[in-house]
């Protein structure tokens, strides 16, 4: 199958996924116990001015009315109008999803330059010295969570030893990238230490896997180096699941970024949706859950689509 028609093939696809995701989101959202109107006008607002804030929210509508006039405006780009901030949901968003894209981005960075090259070394040295100690820092990465290895980081770095911001955050675009990484650093190790721990073991165990083929013990008999038999040829063909690890890694990172973004006081989306929730905000929370899911599926598709590039044979399996 080409890759073009394949693509198409998962395009038609996220969209019969987003449909019904969008009709699970609406609905869950709105059946849920709270009424905005109530939350924004007070518990002592009288039941006329209510149902006139409901009235002009279009909230006294139809539920099924209410969904096809939102996945409507949506069809169009517009995702609606925030009913606690002035302006668009869309505007609310973008605002918000930049330091959470940046910081999980970061993230994951650092997670796969630290996890491949130790799960390439630990598997080479499987059973040795080496091998014991990359299992013993994956185990510590596993076993410490994210929010309590933040706070430590905070007391060290920025309380001790005053190397950085005990919070806040500044966008590369306005400060620079030295000063973004300076606000930022602490809270990318905090979230990057247990997905790191997590890939490095996945690497290990699928070198591991590969090592032992046949194939690889004749490049050795060719005479190449170790460094080319384990990076050109074992990891490239121990990197399908490798992949997957950092495709979950990375939906794993833009979750555990709102306990992040509470840590260090960073504006990002998982202060909004809290704040969203908090006032019953229907329009920014569906439009929050709504790009999230979408960028999981795109996520999805550019590891499909990566898989076919690493290894042909997985072409021909679309073809079935």
């Amino acid at each position: 199958m080409k890759i073009g028609r394949f693509i198409v093939k998962r395009l038609f696809s996220t969209i019969g996924t987003l449909f019904i995701l969008s009709l699970f989101i609406f609905l869950l959202i709105h059946l849920t116990p709270g009424d905005p109107a109530r939350i924004l006008l007070g518990a002592d607002a009288s039941d006329e001015s209510v149902e006139m804030v409901r009235e002009e929210l279009g909230l006294n509508k139809p539920i099924i009315q209410q969904y096809v006039s939102w996945i409507g405006n949506v069809i169009h780009g517009d995702l609606g109008k925030s009913y606690t901030r002035n302006g668009s949901v869309t505007k609310a968003i973008s605002a918000s999803l930049a330091p959470t894209m940046s910081l999980s981005l970061w993230a994951l960075i650092l997670s796969v330059l630290l996890a491949i090259p130790l799960g390439v070394v630990a598997a080479s040295k499987k059973g040795k010295a080496g091998d014991s100690g990359i299992i013993g820092f994956s185990l510590i990465g596993i076993s410490i969570p994210s929010f309590l290895m933040s706070l430590i980081l905070v007391m060290i770095f920025s309380v001790t030893l005053k190397w950085f911001p005990v919070a806040g955050y500044k966008p590369i675009k306005e400060y620079g990238l030295a000063t973004h990484l300076r606000y930022i650093v602490l809270p990318v190790i905090s979230l990057s230490l247990m997905q790191a721990a997590v890939l490095t073991r996945m690497t290990r165990s699928s070198m591991i896997d590969v090592i032992n083929n046949d194939y690889i013990k004749t490049a050795k008999a060719k005479g190449l180096t170790a460094r080319v038999v384990l990076y050109k040829h074992a990891l490239k063909n121990a990197m399908i699941p490798i992949l997957t690890t950092i495709g979950q890694t990375f939906a794993t990172l833009l979750s555990g970024a709102a306990v992040m973004e509470t840590v260090f006081g960073i504006p990002g989306i998982g202060q909004l949706i809290v704040s969203s929730v908090t006032k019953r905000d229907y329009p920014v929370i569906q439009g929050i859950v709504l790009v999230i899911s979408l960028i999981y599926i795109v996520i999805n598709l550019v590891i499909d689509l990566l898989y076919g590039i690493i290894d042909p044979r997985m072409r021909d399996v679309s073809k079935r």
